[in-house]
């Protein structure tokens, strides 16, 4: 199996990297690809950047230059007061935007042509390892392009998603460009920190000094069980 990952930003490629095998790089469109293998599995590994369009353009350029079989998203999420804490895992079963309406006729997160959600993988959800303990969670993650620190912000999403348990700025723009390209997709994020909470800014500071890679070793398990 082909396996593309995406990360965001720096910090997680460099968490993701040390576990890939020998690697090869390439620069295509202003990407940066890193193709290797983790346990059996062939591995493509970028960093798209933050935000939907970086994220949709680098998707894009990893499906139409490399053919992945899957695509798994990862990297860390804001809480949004819900079952999911610091440092909990977030599996996202349904993805979703936050800031997109098309205007009368249509639902809030209603991309032009696609449904409201966005589901993920069943064959990456089910497996064993994302069911296992209390600190992973299966829900719904919502995407926009706003760091979300504000708790009116928090308020909003959750009046149009009372069930989102955590929100990025790429899921939904790469799960969008995988269901257009019918691209299996999975997302599993950690949480950083509680957007809304008095010191939230400090607390996303201090999640990278405690360095979250026990997400990516969940990662190379997931990896390894879809071998299996």
């Amino acid at each position: 199996m082909n396996i593309g990952v995406i990360v965001a930003m720096d910090k997680e490629l460099q968490l993701l990297l040390p576990l890939m095998g020998e690697m090869n790089e390439q620069t295509i469109h202003g990407f940066r690809f890193y193709t290797g293998s983790i346990g059996q599995a062939s591995i493509v590994a970028m960093k798209c950047g933050i935000g939907k369009v970086n994220a949709a353009l680098g998707t894009a350029t990893m499906i139409d230059s490399f053919s992945p079989d899957l695509i798994i998203n990862t990297g860390v999420a804001g809480g949004t007061g819900g079952t999911a804490g610091i440092l909990d895992v977030v599996v996202g079963t349904r993805i979703a935007y936050h800031d997109v309406w098309c205007g009368p006729g249509t639902e809030w997160g209603d991309a032009a042509g696609c449904p409201r959600f966005f589901h993920t993988a069943d064959t990456v959800n089910s497996l064993p390892c994302l069911h296992e303990g209390d600190t992973v969670k299966h829900g719904l993650i919502c995407s926009g392009d706003i760091f979300v620190a504000d708790p009116a912000v928090v308020a909003h999403i959750r009046d149009l998603y009372p069930e989102v348990d955590a929100v990025d700025m790429e899921s939904a723009a790469i799960a969008q460009v995988c269901y257009l390209r019918d691209v299996p997709f999975a997302c599993i994020r950690v949480i950083s920190d509680t957007p809304g909470a008095d010191d939230n800014i400090a607390q996303y500071r201090n999640f990278w000094e405690e360095a979250p890679r026990h997400t990516f070793d969940l990662l190379r398990l997931v990896i390894d069980q879809l071998h299996e």
